[in-house]
């Protein structure tokens, strides 16, 4: 019995929730390609993240944020990893509600910073106190990132591949989401 995958799952959460490694999984799994939207957009830029934040500042990100995920939500069902705040704009959770499911990677904020605290490409903790960045945005998103479908929390005993199995089981028990 081979199932396929319906919809579009985008994966939303902090920075360093595991969106990537465990969406690269999951997609595997799944046998259906693995999209990240924050790769998609330094393609189309032609520079990083960090570089637009710089050069052009955080609205300006936003707005190809937006124009990104819809066309990404557009295409054929895949496993879509989104920046931190994509899913805090409207048009984003408008656009993945109308044409996907919004999965929560739920991560304690501990366990975020110990995966973020020595990356220097995350352009939102460039400040004097990173943690505490982290730690509001962290208390700012949450209310937002539960609205999404389905949610699955972490916990730093969880390997990869243990997120990514917790994940399938909260995909197929979600409804409509497969066809056999």
């Amino acid at each position: 019995m081979k199932e396929q995958l319906k919809k579009t799952i985008a994966f939303i959460g902090m920075m360093g929730a595991g969106k990537t490694a465990v969406g690269r999984v999951v997609a595997s799994k799944l046998n259906v390609p693995f999209l990240d939207a924050d790769a998609e957009i330094e393609k189309a830029a032609n520079m990083s993240i960090q570089e637009i934040f710089i050069r052009d500042g955080e609205d300006f990100f936003r707005k190809r944020e937006a124009q990104v995920i819809l066309r990404l939500m557009k295409g054929s069902p895949s496993i879509l990893s989104t920046g931190g705040g994509a899913f805090i704009q409207e048009a984003n959770r408008q656009a993945i509600s109308s044409l996907g499911v919004s999965l929560w990677l739920d991560v304690e904020i501990d366990l975020l910073w110990s995966r973020v605290k020595n990356k220097d490409t995350r352009p939102l903790l460039k400040s004097s106190n990173p943690f505490e960045t982290l730690k509001m945005l962290h208390l700012e998103r949450q209310p937002i990132y539960k609205k999404a479908d389905i949610s699955v929390k972490a916990s730093s005993h969880y390997t990869v591949e243990d997120m990514a199995h917790k994940v399938i089981n909260k995909l197929r028990a979600f409804p409509n989401l497969f066809e056999e």
